[in-house]
């Protein structure tokens, strides 16, 4: 074989890895545009899902905010807002509820009385029920909620909010709660009173 044919069969095999390496340059080309495609899909799918998140923070905000600061405010003359942050922390998002008066942010358990919090935390329990889809049964039952709330005045204006929320929601409330009004006035708003006494250790219906 002289030299001019190895040079020629040299060279076909230079052409030969030519047309493999540009095979596969087109298909990690089309791989690349296909790539590209797919990350473009995802982040237009992480935009939405942002939005849908923070239309769905705000909601909350609105409906739980709304509802608590309503109840607190039918109970106190002076009434706390209640209300919720939505905050990235550890690469998730965390939910902060705190109440604001006169534009200052207050913490709720170590900065206000204890039966603001007591009405704030029945009021959230309404809310998470109203927001329930479809909802469970239109009866709560709740052992003493309003416990460290002091204040004639203030248990009298309780007895409004829950007869206005259970007639308004169609709820029956079922509620456990020791004496802080005339009777007279628990009839006035309740629709049935049951008195318990304890005897000799044993709860007893009188």
């Amino acid at each position: 074989m002289n030299k001019i044919q190895i040079l020629r069969n040299k060279l076909e095999q230079k052409k030969g890895k030519k047309l493999q390496l540009d095979n596969t340059i087109s298909i990690l080309n089309n791989e690349i545009k296909e790539f590209t495609k797919n990350i473009h899909r995802h982040e237009q799918a992480l935009e939405i899902v942002k939005e849908v998140g923070l239309k769905t923070q705000q909601q909350l905000q609105y409906h739980i905010s709304g509802i608590t600061s309503v109840a607190l405010e039918i109970v106190f003359e002076n009434p706390y807002e209640l209300k919720i942050e939505f905050i990235e922390r550890r690469n998730k998002t965390e939910c902060d509820i705190i109440f604001e008066r006169d534009g200052n942010k207050i913490d709720p358990i170590s900065s206000s009385g204890v039966g603001a919090i007591d009405v704030a935390a029945f009021a959230l329990r309404i809310a998470s029920w109203t927001m329930q889809t479809p909802r469970s049964i239109n009866t709560i039952i709740l052992d003493e909620p309003f416990k460290h709330l002091r204040g004639k005045e203030e248990n009298k204006k309780v007895l409004q909010m829950i007869k206005e929320i259970s007639s308004k929601l169609n709820l029956q409330i079922i509620m456990v709660g020791d004496v802080k009004v005339d009777r007279e006035l628990m009839e006035e708003y309740a629709d049935k009173i049951f008195d318990i006494s304890i005897k000799k250790g044993v709860s007893v219906l009188n």
